[in-house]
């Protein structure tokens, strides 16, 4: 499926808090929970962009935690 300029999307993010977009209208993947943010796929992927800064994914930056203490 294509798709189009006006359809909504979700920002999704899943246990190591790794964010995506899915499509609004349909059931989410396991291991997936909604965030908020909804709209078209070019705004959820800029709030993404902005919100997204640490990209390692949650057991990793826990890991380095540990490590500093």
């Amino acid at each position: 499926m294509i798709d189009s300029e006006d359809q909504q999307f979700v920002v999704v993010l899943n246990h190591e808090e790794q964010y995506s977009v899915w499509f609004a209208d349909r059931d989410l993947p396991p291991g997936w929970r909604a965030e908020g943010t909804r709209g078209t796929k070019q705004e959820c992927l800029a709030h993404i962009d902005t919100t997204w800064t640490d990209m390692r994914p949650l057991t990793l930056r826990q890991a380095m935690e540990d490590d500093v203490r």
